[in-house]
Parts: C-alpha cells; structure tokens; sequence
C-alpha cells in the first residue's frame, strides 16, 4: 500500500465507520469479543498484514487515490466529523460498537497505518 492509498482506505474505513460506505461482513463471536477488545483495549500493535474487506481494499472496491492534497484534507475532516458523531454504523469484523470504542478505534487505525510509513 503507498501513502496515497493508505489516505484513501483510511477515508474509507471512516465511511464505513459512519455508516456511509458497505464493507461486507467477516465477524464471529470470537472476533466480536476477544479480538476486539484486545484491538482496542491493549497496548498490543496491530498485525501488519491482516487483510481488509474487500470493498477497503485498494485495487478492489477500495476509492483509489485522486490528488494528495485533496484526499489528505479529506481525511482531516472526516476524522474531525467522525469524532463528533453520536452514532455510527457496524463495524464489519468487531460488530456493533459503543462510541467510546469507535474512538478508540479511529486513533488505533491511524495510528497503525501510520506507523507504516515510519509517521
């Protein structure tokens, strides 16, 4: 993944988050509650790696990057509506999430692709 792609998975996933874009479905009981609550409750890095739905992924459904500087701003504001949402959809892997935990969410998920590219 370059950075320009990262940005826009990045905008995806907040999408997603939001309730605005569809990522299909891969959850089960065991990532619904173990894995989410050691995604978002420990101090463990996310696995590199770990594919994302299909509809996330770049060269697949993924939006492809456009213009840096466009889709960078982009992420900056989504981030920020993102943070101030009251509600917001089902996340596809962790299922139904409290507002608490999407936050947490949102930071770990920047935070680790970030940590991608040495940022």
């Amino acid at each position: 993944m370059t950075a320009p792609e990262m940005i826009c998975h990045l905008n995806d996933s907040f999408r997603v988050g939001m309730g605005e874009k569809y990522a299909s479905p891969a959850t089960n009981l065991l990532q619904r509650t173990v894995v989410k609550w050691v995604a978002l409750h420990t101090a463990f890095p996310w696995p590199h790696g770990v594919p994302t739905r299909p509809e996330l992924m770049q060269g697949n459904g993924g939006t492809p990057p456009s213009e840096w500087t466009r889709d960078r701003a982009q992420l900056e504001s989504l981030i920020s509506e993102f943070a101030a949402r009251q509600s917001y959809g089902v996340h596809p892997i962790f299922g139904t999430m409290s507002q608490a935990d999407w936050l947490i969410w949102g930071y770990r998920h920047v935070d680790h692709h970030l940590r991608q590219f040495g940022v």
